[in-house]
């Protein structure tokens, strides 16, 4: 049992914690390590500090993931120990930090988590949100860990206890070293780390709630992989699959082929899809902007993710050559709905820029090539 105020070590600082931190310095493997992660509690300022006074790359997670996995930790040019030191808090994980993307080719050498208990064998238990096992698995997904990358983990010495085997499920992360105000152990821990994101185990709120799954299911479902959700029920798990492979059956003649004529040509063209008999007389028409399309990505590909993220329009205006697509909804409400949906979606490497359109398109356009979604 946990006495009262180890708890708190998570939250506040206890005598002992920068002592604990300090310790890090003294790893073989935060010696070698270029980029190291640490979470944004704040007894581990200290590691973050030394991380930042040694100069390495530090990354730490947006806050709960809302808005991404990392940020990026800038300090000023010339900054002093002072200025590094409010790098290390909450202020300037806020003030100095700019956010990673997933095509950022991140490559992390140590990972450093907080702790309510952990064992000497390296088995850990957080505080029952699952945000660092969920990061963890996440930057696997990414490929930014391998099965050696060392976690840490800094707590008090009243932390360190035996923790039953039975508790500890195939998604929780296990730690390779443990550092206290007294003690550093080596866990040599056996038991497998999180080998990616179990998509069982993800549910839709969850999905809502932390936008970057999204990207990173509709990228692995694209590779083969089993990326059914908690509540899907097995005959929409079928139906999904049998959806992705008449997607990859598609003979290349059938695929659109206006955005690269019009490339190769050098002339404007717009293809409009027509993807729903409702958007004639339908009221007011609201359009989502969506930017940043990388030239080698096609209108189908763009069609496929609208359908895996429930934001299908009435209509794609598709503009390849401009990198670009319009989204037409019924209105406002399925607009913003779609932009909420969309955060975060990334495409051939780029992460998207989604947004209400600034201006409505003339209704009148030009339709080319029209097509259906389904």
């Amino acid at each position: 049992m946990l006495r009262q105020g180890c708890w708190l070590y998570r939250s506040s600082k206890l005598p002992g914690s920068h002592q604990a931190c300090c310790s890090i310095k003294e790893l073989d493997a935060f010696s070698r390590a270029s980029v190291i992660k640490v979470d944004p509690d704040k007894p581990l300022e200290g590691v973050r500090l030394a991380a930042l006074q040694a100069r390495k790359t530090l990354l730490v997670p947006t806050p709960r993931l809302r808005s991404g996995l990392f940020n990026r930790i800038v300090p000023p040019a010339g900054a002093t120990k002072e200025i590094l030191r409010i790098c290390s808090t909450s202020r300037g994980i806020k003030e100095y930090s700019v956010p990673v993307g997933l095509d950022g080719k991140v490559r992390v050498d140590l990972v450093v988590v907080g702790s309510v208990a952990v064992s000497e064998k390296g088995w850990r238990i957080g505080k029952g949100e699952g945000y660092a096992d969920m990061e963890y698995a996440m930057m696997v997904s990414m490929g930014a860990v391998k099965e050696e990358t060392p976690v840490v983990t800094i707590v008090h010495d009243c932390q360190v206890l035996d923790i039953a085997e039975e508790l500890l499920d195939d998604h929780d992360l296990t730690v390779d070293y443990i550092l206290t105000p007294t003690r550093t152990i080596k866990t040599n821990c056996k038991r497998p780390k999180p080998q990616g994101i179990i998509w069982h185990k993800v549910s839709y709120e969850m999905l809502a709630k932390i936008p970057i799954l999204k990207s990173l299911r509709y990228k692995e479902k694209q590779t083969g992989k089993d990326v059914t959700l908690q509540d899907e029920h097995p005959d929409l798990a079928n139906a999904n699959k049998s959806a992705a492979l008449n997607e990859k059956a598609m003979p290349g003649n059938t695929r659109p082929q206006a955005a690269m004529g019009s490339a190769q040509l050098g002339q404007q063209y717009v293809e409009s899809d027509s993807l729903s008999p409702r958007l004639e007389g339908s009221g007011t028409i609201t359009t989502v902007y969506v930017g940043n399309i990388p030239p080698n990505v096609r209108v189908s590909e763009l069609k496929y993710a609208l359908r895996e993220f429930h934001a299908t329009p009435l209509k794609v205006n598709w503009q390849g050559a401009q990198h670009r697509a319009f989204l037409d909804y019924k209105d406002k409400a399925a607009a913003e709905s779609a932009v909420s949906s969309l955060k975060g979606l990334s495409l051939g490497g780029n992460t998207l820029r989604v947004e209400l359109a600034k201006n409505q398109r003339n209704k009148g356009q030009v339709e080319i090539n029209s097509q259906k979604l389904i």
